[in-house]
């Protein structure tokens, strides 16, 4: 049920089982939500309540699709979901869509000025907006702490029947569109574990000179499922593995097998997403911290046979909430004029041939099946 209303699995993720777990739990919560004292909202909810001096309690398409509470194809607070969870609708958020002027700032508290404020996004769906992926087909993988891949799917809500997430991207003009999403939990924060737990290097970018001083891994593969593992699996109670260690294995090779984890990731995603979209990839757009790595960035582009573009600005996530707020209040007309804003830095054009493509991809998949297998 709530797969089919909401395209989400049942998970601490979403803000839903936690609603339910502090009405629960809480003593004096449920009685206050239902007198209407006690308020639910995402963070830009809970922003936009401070800003206006409580005058707001407002959220947008794209967040709301994350509570486990929302039915996105009627686009409402759905009574089933609500009745199961025991979470009053009452306490909910109006959902208005994702760039218009929701109210104004306090003039005491803020600015000294009723400033508007406009423009609301979740964090993946602003990155995709910000990378001026407008057209059904466009993909951005943004990677972060973590990996996460939205490919746009225009008006039409695509089902996932291989691990992945259906949810809207963003509302505009009273006309929304939707998104396939692949989380994938653990990606940068495997270099910064080399960095900062194994002390294999003193900075982040050092890795990829690491990396560059061998050829291969020498058939070393690192899973990074230290949380366990994220689309296509979801399977939490994975953990991180190592496999392929000789004792000709140096560092080197091990850094490396961690770099190339995340585009490993990135084509288990890639391929559940073409796979439910019937749509091939043509470019991928990337963007976060990591694309400053042009080894991992490479590697990318050779592993999925497609091209990695790399925008000039790659605070797309900022970006695109500046773009929702700026054609709120007129500051740009419309999507056309901010495609022309996307600027390319740099184009990681595929190099590897196909027999060595897919055995790596082989050996990263049994990888995967042995540290699913031992847990």
């Amino acid at each position: 049920m709530f797969r089919d209303k909401t395209g989400l699995l049942i998970d601490a993720y979403f803000s839903g089982t936690k609603v339910k777990w502090i009405l629960d739990h809480v003593e004096g919560a449920r009685e206050k939500a239902e007198r209407g004292e006690l308020l639910f909202g995402t963070i830009d909810t809970w922003l936009i309540w401070k800003l206006s001096g409580g005058k707001k309690h407002v959220t947008d398409y794209s967040n709301a699709s994350r509570t486990l509470m929302y039915n996105i194809y009627e686009l409402k607070w759905d009574e089933e979901l609500l009745d199961t969870l025991g979470v009053p609708v009452s306490m909910l958020p109006e959902v208005k869509s994702s760039s218009e002027i929701y109210g104004y700032t306090d003039e005491v508290h803020f600015f000294g000025e009723a400033t508007p404020i406009a423009g609301i996004a979740g964090d993946q769906q602003a990155a995709l907006f910000g990378q001026a992926c407008f057209e059904s087909g466009m993909v951005k993988n943004t990677y972060g702490t973590g990996c996460f891949m939205l490919m746009n799917t225009g008006e039409k809500a695509v089902k996932s029947d291989n691990g992945l997430l259906t949810t809207i991207a963003w509302g505009i003009d009273g006309k929304v569109e939707y998104a396939l999403e692949g989380s994938i939990f653990v990606a940068g924060a495997s270099i910064q574990w080399l960095r900062d737990g194994l002390r294999m290097f003193r900075n982040s970018a050092e890795s990829e000179k690491y990396a560059k001083k061998v050829a291969s891994t020498e058939g070393v593969y690192v899973v990074p499922a230290f949380v366990g593992l994220g689309a296509p699996y979801w399977d939490s109670d994975v953990r991180g593995a190592v496999f392929g260690l000789t004792r000709g294995t140096k560092k080197e090779h091990f850094i490396r097998a961690t770099l190339e984890s995340l585009a490993y990731q990135t084509k288990d995603v890639l391929d559940a997403m073409e796979a439910d979209s019937e749509i091939a990839l043509k470019t991928l757009r990337v963007d976060g911290g990591a694309v400053a790595n042009h080894f991992l960035m490479q590697f990318q582009a050779d592993l999925l046979n497609v091209p990695a573009e790399r925008p000039l600005t790659n605070e797309t996530t900022a970006l695109g909430a500046a773009y929702l707020a700026g054609l709120a209040v007129g500051f740009w007309k419309d999507k056309d004029e901010i495609t022309k804003h996307w600027h390319l830095d740099h184009r990681f054009t595929p190099k590897m041939e196909p027999e060595q493509r897919e055995k790596l991809y082989e050996g990263w998949q049994k990888a995967v099946k042995a540290a699913i297998a031992f847990k």
